[in-house]
């Protein structure tokens, strides 16, 4: 007789591979379109901005030329949620301020739960039973990208907390252009995914204006105190000299507390 335990990681695996014919399937699909009609993100080449196509793989494999987007790499176990979101705790119509102590300086982020209210939710549960505290902020990206991705306990990108959120004010940052793209502005804070709906506990902190899909939850902003510590260790670049990967100028969330406006 089938345990309802096994009955359950049968399905994760099933929709794991799912997942994995369907990214396969894009990258065949990427590869007969226009280099230039497909792109989702803009790098810097030696003689200007060049659009590439970069597909959002949910995995940890790079493109020799290009930054990966923002998205957690959850491994077949974490593709499904273990539990609910949390209850709605918070007030829907107020603004939240997410205060984050760090070892490289202190970044305040300013949430709007009326466009977002279940990440800021999210965001305020967690943060109430320190879930991020001692946390690194594991990915900044320099080429292409230009964001510093946080929030993972595991601090290798395949962390979370054990649920899922829907994706919330996908729209807010306006339509998307010809190449598929919106601008996240610099300031700008949203959640990384590994597809539609899959926020968890990862996000990123936008340091220079960036062009990605319109897949990534834009919740809140941060001051321009932050910015300076994010443009600083974006100064110091990545381990190894790479334009993706571990920043050099290691940052670890010591302290997040989010309180009421």
């Amino acid at each position: 007789m089938v345990t309802s335990d096994q009955r359950r990681r049968q399905l994760a695996r099933d929709k794991y591979q799912r997942q994995q014919q369907r990214r396969a399937d894009a990258r065949r699909k990427s590869r007969r379109i226009s280099v230039i009609a497909a792109s989702l993100a803009v790098v810097l080449a030696a003689g200007g901005a060049v659009y590439l196509s970069v597909a959002l793989t949910g995995d940890d494999k790079k493109s020799d030329n290009a930054a990966a987007e923002p998205t957690n790499t959850p491994s077949p176990e974490q593709s499904t949620s273990s539990q609910p979101e949390p209850a709605m705790s918070i007030d829907k119509k107020a603004t939240y301020t997410m205060a984050l102590t760090t070892n490289q300086g202190d970044i305040t982020i300013t949430m709007d739960a009326a466009k977002a209210p279940h990440t800021v939710n999210s965001f305020k549960h967690l943060a109430d039973k320190k879930y991020f505290d001692g946390t690194k902020c594991h990915r900044l990206t320099t080429s292409g990208i230009f964001v510093l991705q946080c929030g993972d306990p595991k601090g290798d990108g395949t962390g979370g907390p054990g649920y899922v959120i829907p994706d919330e004010n996908l729209n807010g940052l306006g339509k998307a252009g010809a190449d598929g793209s919106v601008t996240y502005p610099k300031g700008t804070v949203a959640m990384a995914n590994a597809g539609a709906n899959t926020g968890g506990s990862q996000f990123f902190l936008v340091y220079k204006d960036t062009k990605l899909p319109p897949n990534y939850t834009p919740f809140g902003t941060f001051d321009a105190a932050g910015l300076k510590v994010v443009e600083d260790v974006a100064k110091a670049g990545v381990q190894g000299g790479a334009g993706d990967g571990a920043p050099q100028k290691g940052v670890t969330i010591e302290k997040a507390a989010v309180t009421k406006k």
